[in-house]
């Protein structure tokens, strides 16, 4: 399957004669301030509103001197800024991705694109009838740690790749899902959370995966979600998949430890994913290439050098593609379309988990299939069965 980006015409919603680029922030939590540090690193684009009925926010935008509104309806017929992005908790993300573009305004929409696979379809399909571009937030593809390794990978250096493992483990602390409440519901775990970002990876590197398993273990704080997880994953080009989460392990192999994204995580020196090919293998995201000395023998030595590459805030490199999306110059990296097919294996590892069957992923006709399913199971996520890509 190919990596469908959307075609897109410059929107006309401005006046491209103007210097400035304007921006509203819908959800001023966690990321959406994340965001809004990134655009004022951006000298051709400025923060032109915020939507957030909190008083919190309303405090942060006075500080900023951005007007504030209680809803987006209200702020777009106010401003009606070029791009919106918007970072609320997931189950607001469709309606409020579908009021961007029914006006006309490209939206950037925090992963995961939305909480169901069928409302995610009815938005991308919208998306591409209107010809209004939405943007996911899988912004680590635009790290340049991982446009290294894409490009070691894609240039034959491992060889055909055979499996990739990632691990993705840190202890959330009680502060996290008490001041966010919703966090502790039902679809609001690492898995959906937290394991969407190393899919998205796993598949941008490794190609389209099309076979899930997968287990999970219930919240040990006694949340309605789950705190633990392991899946295994076939590809379409063969390879096997192997990923673990957990937000109540104490561990450094996780990417916010491992890749100095963020300062406000401390740094340790491990690498969280390892894929392995026919001539050698690679680390992310120490990016550590690993060969034999000679030819490939397991009795002959091995040894790695460390590949380089840029250092830059991947949310800045992300707004500035926005950017560039809105004015008409470039196609999404990470496309709703590109959105919807990571959930697609999110949802799918929560079915295999909760029925313990095989789920397999079929691009050809839309439909999430379960492969020798047998017997009657109940999923508590009823949307997860409805159609998908």
């Amino acid at each position: 399957m190919s990596l469908d980006h959307l075609s897109t015409q410059p929107l006309g919603q401005r006046n491209h004669t103007e210097s400035v680029l304007r921006l509203a922030i819908v959800g001023l939590g966690l990321v959406g301030c994340r965001h809004a540090d990134a655009i004022a690193q951006c000298g051709d684009i400025e923060l032109c509103a915020i939507v957030d009925p909190s008083e919190t926010a309303k405090a942060k935008a006075a500080s900023l001197a951005v007007a504030c509104f209680d809803d987006l309806p209200s702020m777009i017929m106010a401003k009606r800024p070029d791009g919106i992005i918007i970072s609320t908790p997931t189950k607001h993300h469709a309606a409020q991705a579908m009021q961007a573009i029914e006006a006309g305004i490209p939206a950037l929409v925090e992963k995961p694109i939305t909480d169901d696979l069928a409302t995610a379809q009815s938005l991308v399909e919208a998306s591409e009838a209107l010809r209004v571009p939405v943007m996911v937030g899988h912004h680590r593809r635009f790290n340049p740690i991982i446009r290294k390794a894409k490009s070691i990978v894609t240039s034959d250096s491992i060889g055909m790749v055979r499996a990739i493992h990632a691990t993705c483990w840190f202890y959330k602390p009680d502060s996290y899902f008490d001041t966010a409440p919703w966090r502790k519901h039902l679809g609001a775990g690492p898995v959906s959370v937290n394991l969407v970002h190393d899919i998205d990876l796993m598949r941008y590197l490794c190609g389209e995966i099309t076979h899930i398993q997968a287990q999970a273990s219930q919240s040990t704080r006694g949340y309605e979600n789950e705190d633990v997880a392991a899946a295994l994953f076939r590809f379409d080009n063969g390879a096997i998949g192997t990923v673990t989460v957990s937000d109540s392990v104490v561990a450094p192999w996780s990417w916010e430890f491992t890749a100095q994204e963020y300062p406000i995580y401390p740094h340790v020196a491990e690498s969280t994913y390892q894929i392995g090919g026919s001539k050698g293998a690679l680390s992310v995201p120490d990016l550590k290439l690993w060969h034999h000395d000679q030819e490939p023998d397991w009795w002959s030595p091995i040894s790695a050098k460390t590949i380089t590459s840029d250092r830059e805030d991947p949310l800045v490199s992300q707004i500035r593609h926005f950017a560039d999306v809105i004015h008409g110059t470039d196609t999404p990296l990470v496309s709703g379309r590109e959105g919807l097919r990571t959930l697609s294996v999110i949802d799918a590892i929560q079915i295999a988990a909760q029925t313990g069957q095989t789920i397999q992923l079929t691009d050809s006709d839309g439909i999430i299939k379960l492969d020798n399913a047998s017997g009657d199971f109940e999923i508590h996520k009823p949307t997860l069965t409805k159609p998908a890509i």
